[in-house]
């Protein structure tokens, strides 16, 4: 009787089991790991002579992870020698120390700092900025940074809305004269993303850059106490007066959609008018600003007379009447005389539509 030949297999799927191969040195595998990340060489060298003895005994594989491992390690281990040599290890672990304390990065900024950005731009996303000497070129200048309350992230509207309303109201305090800022230079802010909000971040902080994108600032932008003199703070605060009241203005374009709420707007322009006069007259201003500051108070007289009459106007008409001769009289020019005399800046800013200096400032997040 012959034997019948075995069946043969369904193509490409055997009928029988191929051989199991052998595991891979687990010592091996970390041996390897720890000479790559050069992270405890010394552990990583022991762990892969003792991969190659189990390899060789047992028939497992990983000789190479293991011959890798304590090659890396040993190189490892050479560096580390060479740092602890030269006093690297010094300046390693303050490294360290910074980048846990925020140092080199846009966490870190304060007010009166000036700073570079990798790219140049105060647009977008960033994280590491250097920070440099402000009396050469630089990219932004810090004026001031406030903390956003605890609690849920707000959302990326809110917090650009909240971080333009307190920048654009805290710039004073810092460059208390507006007219001392260049053409170009505006508000920008660094603000926290969502992501860096899960990690406690609630600062925004409050910077001035330039519009031109391929611009740069170069000296510091900083005017008030510290670097002016008690003659042009008065002079300053006074100013601040009436242009908190202009400020006010309602929030209706047209006098016809809101006359009570105009007429309240120019009662509070006259009588900011009035303190104004009243604090420059009250200083005894130096010999060569005596005169120009007296003839300035006169011509806020005659326009506070105005806008008397404009906030007690029966109709739009007639408050636009008043409106515009007392708009008339508080024309910048008629300071220039006077702060000139005061040693202060004589170009008066140029606003766009937007109120704002340079109008086109913006923000960062980190």
């Amino acid at each position: 009787m012959s034997i019948p030949p075995p069946p043969h297999p369904a193509w490409g799927h055997p009928y029988y089991a191929p051989p199991r191969p052998a595991p891979v040195n687990g010592l091996a595998i970390s041996a390897l790991v720890l000479g790559a990340l050069c992270f405890l060489p010394a552990v990583g060298l022991v762990l892969g002579l003792v991969a190659l003895s189990q390899i060789k005994r047992r028939g497992e594989r990983g000789k190479a992870l293991a011959v890798g491992g304590a090659v890396l390690s040993s190189l490892g281990l050479a560096l580390w020698a060479a740092v602890l040599a030269t006093g690297g290890a010094s300046a390693f672990w303050d490294g360290l120390r910074e980048a846990a304390d925020g140092e080199g990065t846009a966490y870190s900024l304060t007010t009166g700092q000036c700073f570079d950005t990798p790219g140049g731009s105060l647009e977008g996303i960033t994280y590491d900025i250097d920070t440099v000497p402000c009396a050469g070129e630089h990219d932004g200048e810090v004026f001031a940074s406030f903390d956003l309350p605890d609690g849920s992230y707000p959302g990326d509207d809110e917090v650009t809305r909240s971080a333009d309303e307190r920048c654009y109201a805290l710039d004073g305090e810092y460059a208390m004269d507006a007219w001392a800022l260049p053409a170009d230079v505006d508000v920008y802010y660094l603000t926290p993303t969502r992501q860096s909000w899960r990690l406690g971040d609630r600062e925004i902080t409050c910077l001035f850059g330039s519009t031109d994108e391929r611009g740069s600032l170069t000296g510091s932008l900083r005017n008030d106490g510290t670097t002016l003199d008690a003659d042009q703070v008065a002079y300053l605060e006074a100013d601040a007066v009436l242009d908190a009241a202009l400020e006010s203005e309602p929030g209706a374009e047209y006098v016809e959609d809101d006359l009570p709420g105009h007429r309240a707007w120019a009662g509070r322009v006259a009588d900011a008018l009035a303190e104004r006069a009243e604090l420059l007259r009250g200083r005894t201003w130096p010999a060569g600003a005596e005169r120009p500051v007296a003839d300035l108070a006169d011509g806020l007289d005659r326009a506070r007379a105005q806008w008397r009459r404009a906030a007690g106007a029966a109709d739009a008409d007639t408050f636009y009447e008043h409106y515009d001769k007392g708009y008339d009289l508080i024309d910048p020019a008629d300071a220039v005389t006077a702060r000139k005399a005061l040693g202060l800046a004589t170009t008066p800013p140029s606003y766009e539509d937007t109120g704002d200096p340079g109008g086109d400032g913006g923000g960062m997040e980190v």
